[in-house]
Formats: C-alpha cells, structure tokens, sequence
C-alpha cells in the first residue's frame, strides 16, 4: 500500500503518523510506501519500516500535485490547510491555499486516469456551518459558512462530492470539530484558546481566556482525530452513498466546563493561571460558530470521541506531557 498525506507536519498530519506507526500499518495493510509532504519539510516517522519519500512543496503551484500522485497511491489524507485566523487576516492566501492547492490535488487525480482510483480522505470542519442555527445541527444542514475559512471547506467538500460522484476517486470529508488539546506553540486558528487554556496552565504558564466563559464548543482529542481518519480509511462507497461528508462526534462543553474539568485534573494551582481578557477580533469570529452537533450517522459508521472534557485532559497528559504536568 502506498499513503500519501498533505499536511503532514502539521499537528493532525503528525498525530496521524504516530497512530500509523502504533498499529505498525493501515487497518492491517502494511504500508509499503509513505509520501508525506507539506509547505515546511515533515518529520520522518519513527515505527514505520515504509519506503518513505518527504517532500517540501505547495500544492498551489503548478505541477506539484501531479508529481504527488504520479506514482498512484492508494490511500491519500489531505490535511494541508491555512487555518481560519490565517484566513481571516489574509483573504488572498486562504482561497490560494485551502481552494487552489484542493482543486490541483483533485484535477491531478482525475488527469492520471488509466482506472487510478485513489482513497481520498478530506479534513473539513464543522465552519462549514453559519448562525442562525438549530439546538443540535444535522449533517444536512444548510451550509452557509460566516468565515472565509469555512467558505473554503464547503467549496472543497462540494468539489470533493463531485469527483467522488463522477468515479475519479473515492472519498470521504472528514468535519472535524474543535481539536483539542493542540500540543505544540498556538497556530493561527481563532479555535487556539481552547487548547490555550488547558495546555499553558499545564505546562506551568500563565495564559488567557479571550472570549466569555459561556461560549460553547465541541472537542475531540488529537488522538481522537486521528482515529476519524484512520476510520474513514475504512468506509466503502456502499457505506457511504453518495453523502460522503459527515460532522464527527465530540464532547460539547462551555468553556467554563472547561475550566471546571481542567481544575478536577489538575488542581486549582494549575486552573489558576487563566486568566480573562476579551479579544473582540476573536470573539466576533466565534460568534458564528456552531456548538453542538447530531453526530448520529458518523456514531453508526463507527467513529468515536472521548465521553467527558476531563477523559480529554487526561489524553493530553497521557500522550503530550509523559503522563504528568507542572503543579
């Protein structure tokens, strides 16, 4: 088997590897070739035995995409994206991105022709949605994203749907919902907080909270999202029909649930050190979020979250932190 991942030294790219090379493959094939690309150079995996090719370039250049897929792999996680505070700040550099480099990975895949007919598993995210919405959003929702990010995903699910429908590739969109807790420095996605506000204090650091503590969200851990992919892998098209995209499953909490989890995990010395400090930039962008979500189709094809924000922390402890944290 041959795997290809964009985006794969970003935080869900590299989580990926790291589940791939626990279960020594993926879902029992062994991975003879891995390509892992992305705009800075990615990390070589430890565990795999693969044949392994980095390579450091931007789908949104031309003939980058073709190079990718010329030697056909079977099983593609296409996760490269500037996320939605980098989208937000530069307009042109989003759409270049997260629509261009989507659409010559797709065009690259169709033009190979000759039967190639690869896996293609999608990162989208649950921006697709826009206020107002209903107390628990079905996957049938209307999509009217409030972000350019999320206008982003709904044209890449869209184009996704089609080439899937048209037998160029068989895919699945992945709508992820607030990954947390991100380890690593923050990103620019305006989600940042939510990981911010458990990782800092754990880590020993001061951080703070820039948006009320009534904002609600829903999260899965890295952990978790890795395992999204790693399922998606593993849906046929009969599964699937032709609603191919789908919200994954999660812990809806506040963020003040947050709080309350992360003070039962570690203390109130740790909970201590957020602090409040309203960000209007942030609190506009998260305004037109969605919140809470009926996962039940994704639940029913098998894909599965933590139960509880505290189970959360302690994934974050467990996998990121050597199973402790500064008191």
């Amino acid at each position: 088997m041959h795997v290809l991942i964009t985006g794969a030294a970003g935080m869900i790219g590299r989580k990926l590897l790291e589940r791939l090379a626990r279960d020594g493959g993926l879902n029992g094939d062994t991975i003879e070739t891995l390509t892992l690309t992305d705009i800075v150079a990615p990390a070589a995996p430890e565990g795999l035995s693969a044949n392994l090719a980095l390579k450091t370039a931007d789908l949104a250049e031309p003939c980058i995409a073709e190079d990718l897929v010329r030697n056909r792999p079977d099983v593609i996680f296409h996760l490269a994206a500037i996320p939605s505070g980098g989208s937000e700040t530069d307009f042109k550099a989003g759409y270049r991105a997260n629509l261009d480099g989507t659409r010559n990975l797709l065009e690259a895949i169709r033009k190979t022709g000759d039967g190639y007919k690869p896996k293609v598993i999608y990162t989208s995210s649950i921006a697709v949605y826009g206020a107002p919405f209903p107390h628990s959003i079905p996957d049938d929702f209307v999509l009217t994203p409030l972000t350019s990010y999320g206008a982003h995903k709904v044209i890449c699910e869209t184009m996704l749907a089609d080439y899937n429908r048209r037998g160029f590739l068989d895919g699945v969109g992945v709508r992820l919902c607030g990954i947390t807790v991100r380890p690593g420095k923050p990103n620019l996605a305006a989600s940042g907080f939510y990981s911010g506000i458990i990782r800092e204090p754990l880590a020993g650091l001061e951080t703070t909270l820039p948006v009320s503590e009534d904002v609600t969200n829903t999260h899965a851990s890295p952990r978790a999202a890795a395992g999204f992919l790693v399922h998606a892998a593993t849906l046929t098209p009969e599964q699937l029909g032709h609603r191919i995209n789908m919200t994954m499953p999660g812990v809806c909490c506040t963020v003040g649930e947050q709080l309350a989890a992360l003070r039962r995990v570690a203390g109130d010395r740790v909970a201590d050190r957020v602090t409040r400090k309203p960000d209007p930039f942030i609190m506009k962008i998260v305004e037109g979020w969605p919140s809470r979500f009926d996962c039940t189709r994704a639940r029913e094809l098998g894909f599965t979250a933590e139960s509880s924000f505290d189970e959360i922390i302690r994934v974050h402890i467990e996998d990121d932190l050597g199973g402790d944290f500064v008191r």
